[in-house]
């Protein structure tokens, strides 16, 4: 694996930002540090941040507030930070576009834990020049990376959404997967309805990929949430209820995404007390 790059901690409270400066550098990082929201913004647009570790409850701003404009200019992985034991600020920070939560007090082994998985998922490649996102929709999954595009400049999917020049429902290395209309392809994170690029959040996804290789079979809220988590969820491991309910946030957030008809949906069912399952492919 090559080496994880930078990490910047943003955390008031010095006991705290000191041991989570150690538990980064320990893995591998180079590691940077703000004591406020706004130093926090500049120091990972100065530094180009690959994993942020951001608290909540700073003294200038809120910790959403600090993400949502951190995810202006960056993709980095974003850890949450909080001693706060509410549901709805856990769902917040994921719908703000949090890779993960952690709630204190953690344990180190914990957090390094987190932070491996999320680096283990994949990025699409180019997606940052020199470092920095051009446009503002580059911090989601879906913008189209320069070393993604086509001879033409395009998306490298033909117009129906599918593999340019392929007209199966995969490309020739099988990373493409089509359905109703919709295209995914995995290898540069890449959506597309109806031919048009859809702007995904890392965790939508990895939710919407884990359906479409289902083909059909239902997906349980627990398998959704270690689609989303990553590796860090053994298949044993405790899946609490603020877990399955930000998987319900984000299904719906993806649902009208995908435009889709409540009455009649053309992508995801809901499976009623168990989880949701890709619908039955249409010929229209």
């Amino acid at each position: 694996m090559s080496e994880p790059g930078v990490a910047v901690v943003i955390e008031d409270d010095e006991d705290v930002r000191n041991l989570v400066d150690a538990i980064l550098k320990e893995a591998g990082f180079v590691v940077h540090s703000a004591a406020t929201g706004r130093e926090g913004v500049e120091v990972v647009r100065d530094h180009h941040a690959s994993v942020v570790t951001l608290d909540v409850g700073l003294p200038d701003m809120d910790g959403h507030e600090v993400l949502r404009r951190i995810r202006q200019f960056s993709d980095a992985y974003v850890v949450m930070l909080t001693a706060r034991r509410d549901e709805p600020d856990t769902l917040t920070a994921f719908l703000t576009g949090a890779d993960d939560y952690v709630k204190k007090p953690f344990l180190p082994r914990e957090l390094r834990a987190r932070v491996t998985a999320m680096m283990r998922r994949p990025r699409a490649e180019g997606r940052l020049a020199e470092g920095r996102l051009a446009l503002p929709e580059e911090g989601r999954v879906g913008y189209v990376p320069g070393s993604a595009l086509g001879p033409d400049g395009g998306s490298g999917l033909g117009p129906d959404g599918g593999a340019a020049g392929g007209g199966g429902s995969a490309g020739p290395d099988g990373a493409v997967i089509k359905h109703n209309g919709l295209a995914l392809n995995y290898k540069s994170r890449m959506v597309t309805l109806q031919g048009s690029v859809l702007t995904l959040t890392r965790s939508e996804f990895d939710l919407l990929y884990d359906l479409l290789r289902a083909k059909g079979e239902v997906r349980t809220r627990a398998d959704l949430v270690r689609a989303a988590r990553g590796d860090y969820y053994d298949d044993d491991a405790y899946i609490s209820d603020a877990d399955e309910r930000a998987v319900e946030t984000h299904i719906g957030n993806l649902r009208r995404k995908l435009r889709e008809d409540p009455q009649s949906p053309r992508f995801l069912q809901t499976v009623r007390g168990v989880g949701y399952r890709l619908t039955p492919k249409r010929s229209d």
